[in-house]
């Protein structure tokens, strides 16, 4: 993606792979540098996750109200995005880099102080906004530092700050959060980021690239934040609004379908479009393309789920519920070598399927779980999910581009990662709404059979009364553990059902076409 955005912004002589290679100590503090840059913002991504109880509850609201902290950053990175090109030819990488970062660092510190839910999910917008293209640049900035021989050497260190990042994310923010408070998960971005700025404009600042004034497509801008913005509210609301039963619901719900329907008709009209809807005519890019909408929608709904079952339900401290989630990585940052080692060699369907089999073995896996779960038992299907993210994106990238002209690399990465950002948005909100709907339907289930005539919860009111309690409060402990059941079944019904899809879009990449040159796909989607 990152150096898609470089080469559509920039006249072929002025590419940041033609500009000299830098040396030395030079080039060691300039990968250090954007690879901070980098683990700062994917950090932010995963660090509040097993913040949101701790969050939700200090400023006054529920932790469903409170994954819009979440959902928020996603949506709002995902339409920045697609202007990243636009931006790098109107101001130059390493401006638009710099300015990037530090507005990066602002919004975190206005994050770190505000003192409502809206103020932090206003700031975590404009977060997101800001850090649509950091990501992108600082990958086409380093490809630029290095001999075209040593890319792929680049490419692997700074894909590892990727990988590092979601492990250290939970754990650190868990620990910062239990230990200190949790407005320190946006405190800490600002030296880093900081120090990222001051090293990167030093060394690039001489090395930035040309401008010009470029048309950009603000109708299809405009109409992509309207039916985007529509139906991210639309499912992190309709819960507390019962849905369609509220005006408001159905008037998002037009919104969201009449901005889309225009939204296509727009792109597909347009000289210069925003986004180029024509790519999905190719069946490699719109079968890797949906896939990659699916599972990592999946996957990431996933992910913020079971530390808030784990926190809200499972009495786990935010240090604890991170270190569940941590071992994700280990197996990804060891396996991930040799897959690029050996992808020119193997079909990338096959490392795809690989990635989606060992996601439903792990989601089938949690679905067992129970409220006797041992620390031990979360530990493993989660450290195993390693295995499914060494092979899980780059052959999808693979298959996305494969074919293509290089021409066409830039508009299809942005598409893909536009797709792949957005799934993680509506992916958080349609899990936490069905498992609080399912909850809701397992505790009536529950409670059809605690009556006074049944044994067991008679014995158990007995119990609790023996030891000193009223009959309230008996009541209201045995309804405590009765939703702890609930939420636990819930989420193992959404474990389950997610197991199950991962293994329908198996059949869903196999009608993708083999790809000609997987090693050259492979290269190009490292590159781009």
């Amino acid at each position: 993606m990152a150096a898609t955005t470089a080469e559509e912004s920039t006249p072929p002589a002025a590419r940041p792979a033609e500009l000299p290679p830098l040396r030395g100590a030079t080039l060691a503090i300039g990968t250090v540098a954007l690879s901070l840059a980098t683990f700062m913002n994917v950090l932010d991504t995963s660090i509040a996750n097993v913040s949101l109880p701790a969050i939700a509850g200090d400023l006054g609201v529920s932790p469903d109200q409170g994954t819009w902290v979440i959902t928020s950053f996603g949506v709002a990175n995902a339409i920045s995005l697609p202007l990243t090109g636009w931006l790098t030819r109107r101001f130059g990488q390493v401006k638009l880099f710099t300015a990037a970062v530090f507005l990066f660092v602002v919004a975190s510190f206005l994050c770190a102080l505000a003192p409502t839910l809206g103020l932090l999910i206003l700031f975590r917008v404009l977060q997101g906004a800001v850090a649509g293209p950091m990501i992108p640049l600082s990958q086409a900035l380093l490809l630029s530092s290095y001999p075209k021989a040593r890319a792929g050497t680049a490419l692997a260190m700074w894909s590892m700050t990727t990988l590092v990042a979601p492990i250290v994310g939970p754990v650190l923010g868990g620990w910062i959060t239990d230990n200190i408070a949790w407005p320190w998960i946006f405190y800490i971005n600002i030296p880093v980021g900081i120090g990222a700025l001051i090293a990167t404009w030093l060394i690039y600042h001489k090395r930035e690239t040309p401008t010009a004034r470029v048309p950009i497509d603000t109708v299809g801008l405009g109409l992509l934040v309207i039916w985007v913005g529509a139906m991210q509210v639309l499912l992190d609301k309709g819960k507390d609004l019962d849905w369609f039963n509220s005006g408001q619901i159905v008037t998002l719900a037009i919104v969201a379908c009449i901005g889309f329907a225009i939204f296509l008709v727009w792109e597909l009209t347009e000289a210069h479009p925003i986004v180029d809807l024509s790519l999905f005519r190719r069946r490699n890019f719109w079968v890797s393309t949906v896939a990659m909408l699916f599972s990592y929608g999946l996957f990431f709904g996933n992910v913020v789920l079971l530390p808030l079952w784990l926190q809200q339900y499972m009495g786990y401290t935010a240090t604890l519920a991170g270190l569940v989630l941590a071992p994700v990585g280990l197996l990804a940052i060891l396996l991930t070598p040799l897959v690029g080692r050996v992808s020119h060699r193997v079909d990338p369907r096959i490392f795809v399927t690989i990635s989606f089999l060992v996601f439903a073995l792990v989601l089938f896996m949690r679905a067992r779980f129970n409220t006797d779960a041992t620390i031990g038992t979360l530990l493993v299907p989660t450290l195993i999910q390693g295995a499914a993210m060494a092979v899980f994106f780059i052959p999808l990238v693979t298959i996305s581009l494969s074919g293509l002209a290089p021409e066409r690399i830039p508009a299809a990465s942005g598409l893909f990662n536009f797709a792949r950002i957005t799934a993680g948005s509506f992916g958080t909100s349609i899990t936490t709404t069905l498992w609080d709907r399912r909850a809701t339907l397992h505790h009536a289930q529950l409670v059809e059979h605690l009556t006074p005539n049944d044994p067991v919860s008679a014995q158990a009111l007995a119990n609790l009364r023996a030891g000193g309690m009223g009959a309230d409060q008996s009541y209201a402990l045995l309804n405590r553990l009765v939703d702890g059941q609930a939420f636990m079944l819930s989420a193992d019904d959404i474990f389950y059902v997610s197991g199950v899809i991962f293994v329908g879009l198996i059949f869903l990449i196999w009608l993708a076409h083999p790809t000609q040159t997987a090693g050259s796909s492979a290269d190009a989607a490292g590159a781009h």
